[in-house]
């Protein structure tokens, strides 16, 4: 089997980036191999693991020479998710661009907040004429429950050429608790029960493409 491999990059801070790449190697874990790759100088996605040693995905730092590591990865594991740093222009994220399947753009549900991933979008474009088949979303996060998306939000996301997932994140107390209890949702029970099905609407809609 060829690995999955998943980047989940934006080149802006706070949008949610290692909650869904935790998340969803979690859930991707549930039906093969999966390994989390920190890309991210901060190391986030590193320190939730430790956070009470009972994360059930391996979490490895990105190596120094990052094109050879997703390859590498890719041989040993079903599915390789990447916790990129927010940037667009780290060699880590080129890396992740040429190596993945799947990209994950996590946005928060505002116009600003998608405009400044404008740039990203751009790289998204070019990497499409070297490899056509890349597939690339927008996950939107932290959408308020009992809300609509604002008009203005849906009108930004109808301007950009990567479109968005059906299914996102809503703003969940679950999502932080499993961050601080070093876990993920699915190891919170009856807490984390919606939010697994959140995560599990996502995978099985990039899954199905």
């Amino acid at each position: 089997m060829i690995a999955t491999t998943c980047a989940v990059l934006n080149q802006k801070g706070g949008v949610g980036k290692t909650t869904l790449a935790m998340n969803l190697a979690a859930g991707l874990a549930r039906r093969g191999r999966c390994v989390v790759v920190d890309a991210d100088p901060q190391g986030s996605a590193t320190m939730w693991a430790r956070g009470s040693g009972r994360f059930p995905v391996p979490v490895v730092a990105m190596p120094r020479e990052p094109r050879a590591a997703l390859p590498f990865f890719g041989g040993q594991y079903d599915y390789v998710v990447v916790d990129c740093p927010p940037s667009a222009t780290d060699v880590s994220v080129a890396a992740a661009m040429d190596g993945a399947d799947v990209l994950l753009i996590p946005v928060l549900p505002s116009p600003m907040d998608l405009w400044a991933s404008t740039r990203l979008e751009e790289l998204v474009v070019q990497a499409r004429r070297q490899r056509p088949d890349i597939r690339a979303y927008l996950v939107v996060n932290q959408m308020e429950a009992r809300s609509a998306m604002s008009r203005a939000m849906e009108s930004a996301m109808k301007e950009f050429s990567i479109p968005a997932l059906v299914h996102g994140l809503t703003r969940r107390a679950s999502y932080r608790h499993a961050a601080l209890e070093g876990c993920s949702v699915y190891d919170l029970g009856l807490r984390g029960q919606a939010a697994a099905t959140e995560i599990e609407a996502i995978i099985e809609e990039v899954l199905s493409v």
